[in-house]
């Protein structure tokens, strides 16, 4: 059995002396990670807080945001990591629906320092917090079954849904990514995909665990990255897509010294073929490894190593065979396995499958059925174990890697006066895999300004839900025997000659 105090308390006793992080000029050892993990265990619950009490945190990469990643968990409450990129609707209805007592925050809370009862500010209220506190052993009372965390996602019903992450699923989930990318002791990772996604906090308990050394950055910034790297001869990272183009344009055009980088993993959405060339002309030291999943696996299920050797070969369009630790089947709906080749719904079975969705049985009865979980992606398997998505069944876009529910935006754009249809569906985009477009259709004496509609969902909806691009049509949209929009007539002009539809 292990729990989020375990890699902190090993890390401790092994190399307590060892630089655990590096936050800009800030840099602290294990020994005091290991020490104000403890105080905040202490803190939070000198505030009052019981086992089982949620803890919120908003705010940019750093130390601190490693610490209570660690240590809420370690204390036997629950972290709830907010996407920064929400709209203030979305983060109250998160902070409302999981009923967190106590918010750590960077930046002017608003409106939601009335969804807590404790707010505190990262660095200086935070800290002077720890410095008031009493240290208190992690792991106390703590089971592996017990909750560590609520991830929250978009939801197709536009409300989000906590996603509930045992300690189990999270511990586990590491230990598959260790299996198939091996880290070691001298390892140097970038954290560089923002920690409220559960892919990019993974590798923030396998690092402890592994005695390396984890170098955050704060907002991503393609130069700032780069500068790290050769600064700190950083050894690992991962991103999405959209980050490694980014590093590998400025590298192209304005050098460092990176031949230190080994390991440069990504996923979250489709990746072009042009950009892991120029990846890999960029970073020719590192292994590109494309990993897929989603937040209800904890989050990865599938590995594709050396991928930079794949590029020219049918193998490229894999996401890769299932990381070790993971069992996948392909079924038809009726839950029936097929055959090689043959494409059917990617279901997944493993100790990181997630315990539900937070006070939403309907819907997690909809994905896990028993204790397997269905993705709502289309794909099918080789006759060697390599999985090969084509499609997605969930009504959802992953754009810079990060999840759009189609029927999310499709509430919004319903709200604008004159809107009689609306059907919002991903398009292909170089720069972030998918991009959200709506095809719209007036009232009959309506004229719809494009440009308006866009300024009206970008007021009420996250930035990255607004969509790139609004096609307005006077016929209807088209639609099945049932009257369900045909969207994959609409998404097909704009998928013409793709390699594939989804990651």
């Amino acid at each position: 059995m292990h729990t989020f105090a375990d890699p902190i308390n090993y890390a401790a006793r092994m190399a307590p002396t060892k630089t655990a992080v590096i936050d800009g000029a800030e840099s602290i050892d294990y020994a005091a990670l290991h020490r104000r993990c403890r105080l905040l265990a202490g803190a939070l619950l000198g505030l009052g807080l019981e086992k089982g009490d949620r803890v919120a945190i908003l705010a940019n990469n750093g130390q601190r945001y490693i610490e209570t990643y660690m240590g809420v968990p370690a204390a036997g409450l629950v972290v709830v990591p907010l996407n920064t990129r929400h709209a203030m609707a979305e983060l109250k209805y998160a902070l409302e629906d999981s009923q967190t007592k106590v918010l750590l925050i960077d930046r002017d809370p608003g409106e939601l320092a009335d969804c807590v009862d404790h707010v505190i500010m990262i660095p200086d209220a935070y800290d002077t917090l720890l410095n008031e506190a009493t240290e208190i052993e992690l792991g106390i009372n703590v089971e592996e079954s017990d909750l560590a965390g609520l991830f929250y996602t978009g939801g197709t019903t536009g409300k989000s849904k906590g996603v509930m992450l045992s300690h189990r699923n999270l511990i586990a989930n590491t230990f598959h990514y260790l299996a198939s990318v091996p880290q070691r002791e001298d390892d140097v990772m970038l954290v560089m995909a923002p920690l409220f996604h559960a892919a990019g906090s993974l590798g923030v308990i396998g690092n402890i665990w592994t005695l390396g050394t984890q170098v955050t950055l704060a907002a991503f910034d393609p130069k700032t990255a780069l500068d790290l790297i050769a600064e700190h001869g950083i050894t690992e990272s991962l991103g999405v897509p959209t980050m490694l183009a980014a590093i590998a344009e400025e590298q192209h055009v304005r050098p460092r010294k990176i031949d230190t980088l080994k390991t440069l993993a990504h996923g979250g959405s489709p990746i072009a073929t042009e950009i892991l060339r120029r990846t890999h002309s960029a970073f020719p030291s590192a292994e590109l490894i494309e990993v897929y999943g989603a937040t209800e696996l904890s989050p990865l299920c599938t590995v594709l190593s050396n991928e930079q050797d794949l590029i020219d070969s049918p193998l490229a369009r894999s996401c890769g065979r299932p990381a070790l630790g993971n069992e996948i089947d392909i079924l038809d709906s009726h839950g029936s396995a097929l055959a090689a080749g043959e494409i059917g719904e990617v279901v997944v079975r493993g100790p990181n499958v997630m315990q539900g969705y937070w006070n939403k049985p309907e819907q997690t009865a909809a994905v896990i059925r028993d204790g397997a979980y269905w993705t709502g992606d289309l794909g099918y398997m080789d006759d060697q174990g390599y999985v090969f998505l084509v499609d997605r069944s969930k009504d959802m876009i992953v754009t810079g890697g990060e999840n759009v529910y189609c029927t999310e935006v499709e509430e919004v754009l319903y709200q604008y006066p004159g809107i009689l249809e609306a059907a919002v569906f991903g398009v292909p985009d170089d720069k972030w895999g998918e991009a959200v477009w709506a095809v719209i259709v007036p009232r009959e004496g309506n004229e719809i300004e494009p440009a308006q509609v866009i300024e009206f969902c970008r007021e009420r909806i996250a930035g990255y839900k607004v969509p790139k691009g609004l096609d307005v049509q006077l016929e209807p949209l088209p639609k099945s025997g049932p009257g369900k929009v045909l969207k994959r007539e609409l998404r097909a002009p704009h998928w013409e000659g793709q390699e594939r539809s989804v990651n």
